[in-house]
């Protein structure tokens, strides 16, 4: 066995690396979706977008769509960074879609 610098063995007889250690792996980051309050968009059309979009129940979606409204913004949910992406897109489609100024944004999660 030929010895290599990391602590790996290569067997020559069929070239394979054997690991002694497993890999270190690192969760990606996560972002969360949030949405945002506007003075124009019927409540009753944010919980369908929850509903629709982040598959919440109805008594959870009134929930986050009265955060948004009290508070300004809510956290729809939260996501690897590419899937946070493709839910904001949905919710900005669908309220343009449906002629409703709602929008959503991304923001990293932090500690």
């Amino acid at each position: 066995m030929k010895k290599l610098s990391n602590d790996n063995k290569v067997d020559d007889s069929f070239g394979t690396v054997v690991l002694e250690q497993d890999p270190q792996t690192k969760e990606p980051p996560q972002y969360q979706v949030i949405l945002l309050n506007d003075d124009y968009t019927p409540m009753e059309f944010v919980v369908f977008v929850l509903q629709t979009v982040f598959g919440h129940s109805h008594q959870k979606s009134t929930e986050i769509m009265m955060e948004v409204h009290t508070k300004g913004c809510g956290v729809c949910g939260i996501f690897s960074k590419e899937i946070a992406e493709m839910m904001s897109y949905q919710v900005n489609e669908m309220a343009k879609d449906h002629g409703h100024p709602l929008l959503s944004e991304i923001e990293p999660l932090t500690d």
